[in-house]
């Protein structure tokens, strides 16, 4: 797979992080997780941010620029509004983790490819231990969270 591409399908995940994160920042009932949630929102937004200017900078001015219908189905988001309609703390944190789980991977395989240009596989990798500290913030939580 091309850097580039590499790069678009990041790019794409990390929309709809930004997007799940939102969502969930938007409905959920405690002020905590409201906050967190908001937090993981913006960190997506900047993340995908940098990515565009790294494809960009590999010469493409056209990278993208939202998550897809389609995908969002594949990361994991898309069982998030249902959860968020129940109002159950736990369901939205195990939704949430679901999305996480598919963005750990994505970054994961992004990682594989041997012909990354270093100083793009330094941004993901930076991103990608971001991305699985709060992966695992949001399963902790929903562990803790009784059902």
């Amino acid at each position: 797979m091309s850097t580039i591409s590499t790069l678009n399908n990041l790019i794409e995940t990390l929309k709809d992080g930004q997007e799940g994160f939102r969502a969930a920042s938007e409905d959920i009932g405690s002020s905590e997780l409201k906050t967190l949630f908001s937090k993981y929102s913006l960190q997506r937004s900047q993340f995908a941010g940098e990515l565009q200017e790294a494809v960009i900078s590999l010469g493409d001015h056209d990278p993208a620029d939202s998550g897809s219908v389609a995908g969002a189905v594949h990361r994991g988001w898309i069982d998030l509004k249902a959860a968020l309609m129940s109002k159950d703390e736990h369901a939205v944190l195990a939704e949430c983790e679901r999305g996480e789980d598919v963005a750990v991977a994505a970054y994961r395989k992004a990682l594989e490819e041997e012909d990354l240009p270093s100083n793009i596989r330094a941004i993901v990798q930076k991103q990608a231990a971001e991305v699985k500290a709060a992966h695992d913030k949001v399963r902790n939580l929903r562990d803790s969270v009784a059902v």
